[in-house]
């Protein structure tokens, strides 16, 4: 019994929708790697144009790429948060971070410009995650309260994507780093 050309060609655009979205992801992973539909293609062993059709541009095959790498990350995030006290979830999530960010830091050098809800949804989630740790942390003492909290927020963001892009990546960087900002953040004491 055939299958119904349409009903093949269903499967067909699924796999290559797949195929490409692995190999974006794949590349995403890659230092140095150029974020074109070209390369994207050549990767997923398709052409140029099925890769576009598949997904309606590159805006939309990144967007589905990065944001399929944030999601988990957002999602521990969350987790984190639900499981132990903020300031804890905090300490452990940016160690998670910069891993994370070392991993896949140059995805941001070649995201500028480019339409991009999904991704731009789960940064805004993850930064309201951060957040919630940091005020939580703020009510419960672990953080200092004299400093504005997206301040904090900016401020843990912008240098943790410093310390990631350190290459090759140097666990005592990130060591040191955690040490001096959570010293930095813990509330003063009087002398």
């Amino acid at each position: 019994m055939s299958t119904p050309t349409g009903t093949r060609r269903r499967a067909d655009a699924m796999r290559n929708r797949q195929l490409a979205l692995n190999a974006a992801t794949a590349l995403l992973a890659e230092p140095g790697a150029t974020l074109t539909v070209e390369a994207i293609a050549t990767r997923a062993g398709l052409g140029a144009a099925t890769v576009v059709r598949a997904f309606g541009g590159k805006d939309a095959l990144l967007d589905a790429a990065v944001s399929r790498l944030l999601e988990p990350v957002v999602q521990r995030a969350r987790d984190l948060l639900a499981e132990t006290t903020p300031y804890s979830a905090l300490r452990t999530f940016l160690r998670e971070l910069i891993a994370f960010q070392s991993a896949h830091h140059a995805v941001n050098d070649q995201l500028g410009g480019l339409d991009l809800p999904a991704t731009t949804a789960l940064r805004a989630d993850l930064v309201r995650v951060v957040e919630e740790m940091i005020e939580g942390a703020r009510r419960d003492g672990a953080v200092r309260s004299d400093l504005d909290p997206a301040v904090t927020t900016t401020l843990i963001g912008q240098t943790a994507l410093a310390v990631a892009r350190t290459q090759p990546p140097s666990p005592d960087l990130i060591d040191a780093y955690l040490i001096v900002l959570l010293d930095g953040l813990s509330p003063r004491t009087s002398a």
